[in-house]
């Protein structure tokens, strides 16, 4: 709003100067120039960029709306006031919702509203730290037996809900994350056959509103720590299935044209994707041919 304040003192037209806050203040003021030097949004209107001409109408809509609720039938519920909470940290460990709610004498929905990206009422195991909000009562209640508390939660129910997230659709967990570059003739049921999974869950990891795939596109699949493509296609790809071999002794690896870490890594026996990544210090997958990748130690 400051910075609205002061294009109204420069430019004195409402309208131009949320086009300002926006869009770039250089591109309005070459539509400015471009228009005779008017500065009625309406009249440099067909000198802006497209972008910038839809968003003062919806400003505009947005702004009469609420100024205007009842005469439209809108009705403003206000809004719920959080609730006072503390933080839990989370490190690799599950934590099943309605059991710490059962400990403490809360409510599952509080622990719901407090942490909203939360799905199946439970924080899956993980390596890195989670800081999950608690209400302030269960704060208290959990001092009193902390430790009893989060082993319990840790606990009972882990089975069930960790089948539930491995399962439903899109789930990244206990999977690794490959990428595969399309090629030509690739739809993404051959894909998902070729890796084990499912058509939908290809289209939730890419965001993909549709079947329609590109050739060079890059997606990403999560694969599970066990899954391996099927037999038919890996062959495929390659003239004969693949035999982990012993770490050599020179322990590095030279990448080969088409490589991935998920091929390398079932090349040689006992390494996996996230090994090859923290040996060679990688932050992603990407590899380049020719790149030296330290297999062994």
């Amino acid at each position: 709003m400051q910075i609205l304040a002061r294009l109204v003192q420069h430019v004195s037209r409402l309208g131009t100067c949320a086009g300002r806050v926006q869009h770039r203040a250089a591109n309005v003021k070459r539509a400015i120039r471009r228009a005779g030097y008017k500065k009625s949004f309406w009249e440099i209107y067909p000198n802006l960029p497209r972008e910038t001409r839809s968003y003062v109408p919806q400003f505009v809509a947005i702004a009469y709306t609420m100024n205007y609720l009842e005469a439209h039938n809108f009705i403003d519920e206000g809004y719920e006031i959080t609730q006072p909470f503390d933080t839990l940290r989370v490190t690799n460990k599950f934590f099943n919702f309605e059991t710490f709610a059962h400990l403490t004498e809360t409510c599952v929905e509080d622990l719901q509203k407090l942490n909203p990206s939360i799905l199946h009422n439970a924080v899956p195991e993980m390596k890195k730290e989670f800081v999950l909000r608690i209400p302030s009562l269960a704060g208290e209640r959990l001092a009193a037996d902390r430790l009893g508390i989060l082993d319990s939660a840790s606990k009972v129910g882990k089975k069930q809900i960790e089948h539930l997230a491995r399962n439903s659709e899109g789930s990244t967990y206990g999977r690794d994350r490959v990428i595969y570059k399309v090629r030509s003739g690739d739809v993404l049921g051959s894909i998902a056959i070729r890796y084990g999974v499912r058509v939908n869950d290809i289209k939730k990891w890419n965001n993909l509103r549709s079947n329609t795939i590109r050739v060079g596109q890059r997606l990403n699949i999560w694969m599970r720590g066990a899954s391996t493509p099927s037999q038919a296609m890996a062959s495929a790809r390659t003239p004969a299935a693949i035999t982990p071999m012993p770490v050599p002794d020179s322990k590095t690896y030279v990448v080969q044209p088409g490589d991935t870490l998920w091929d390398i890594s079932r090349k040689f026996e006992g390494l996996t994707i996230e090994k090859l990544k923290t040996l060679n210090q990688l932050s992603n997958n990407k590899i380049q041919p020719g790149q030296k990748l330290i297999i062994g130690i």
